[in-house]
């Protein structure tokens, strides 16, 4: 619960033994001349690299170990989740993030939405969504999307181990639309779970069918040229 956007893109200091820190390093950038996140905003592999680094972001997927850290699935390696981010991005594989409630609360930070879909993040699941940060996700391509009550990643039992698939995306997109959750468990057990798109009104339908607001307006743009 309360993940702030500073949670999810922290404007602090960059660590040296962070995915951004080992990146400056690599770049021949010493730790002195490191600075913070927040005077690096104009650089995507930086910002990308931060996003859920804050030390205090806690991950139910890393063992109880605060900071940037993820499980690479099925290996189970621990690792940070910049790097497991890329493996994912190899693999061809899309990234669901469970949350619970006010997800996204505090500042309006953008790179909060942005690192989110650079990761490769298509959805966000979470018991409520701060008004802001779901309209910034919706302008980066990234879905929202809410479980109804009583209903959770806690309740469902969910380790991160599973594997899902949404339906109801393909057709007849509309605010609001109830899709389903289908998650497939290890042990080959299947569940389909009710979820609300949190797409609230049209104009954040053709955001989303165009991969973000910026897609959407240059898509415009060239209509009205041609």
């Amino acid at each position: 619960d309360s993940i702030t956007t500073d949670h999810i893109s922290p404007a602090g200091a960059i660590l040296a033994d962070s995915a951004a820190g080992r990146y400056l390093s690599e770049h021949k950038v010493t730790p002195a001349n490191f600075n913070s996140f927040g005077s690096r905003r104009g650089n995507d592999r930086i910002m990308t690299r931060g996003t859920f680094a804050n030390i205090r972001f806690k991950n139910k997927m890393a063992d109880g170990k605060e900071g940037g850290f993820t499980k690479l699935m099925p290996e189970g390696t621990l690792t940070d989740i910049y790097n497991a981010s890329q493996t994912y991005k190899e693999r061809g594989t899309g990234l669901i993030v469970f949350a619970g409630e006010d997800y996204g609360m505090g500042s309006s930070r953008d790179w909060a939405a942005k690192g989110t879909a650079l990761l490769g993040v298509r959805a966000v699941v979470a018991k409520s969504f701060e008004r802001i940060h779901r309209s910034n996700l919706i302008g980066m391509g990234v879905l929202p999307l809410q479980f109804s009550d009583q209903i959770g990643a806690d309740t469902l039992g969910l380790t991160g181990a599973e594997t899902f698939s949404l339906i109801g995306l393909s057709e007849n997109l509309t605010p609001s639309k109830t899709v389903s959750l289908e998650i497939y468990r290890p042990d080959g057990k299947q569940e389909t779970v009710p979820l609300t798109l949190r797409i609230d009104t049209p104009i954040e339908i053709n955001y989303y069918k165009n991969s973000g607001i910026l897609n959407y307006v240059l898509k415009s743009l060239i209509e009205k040229s041609s």
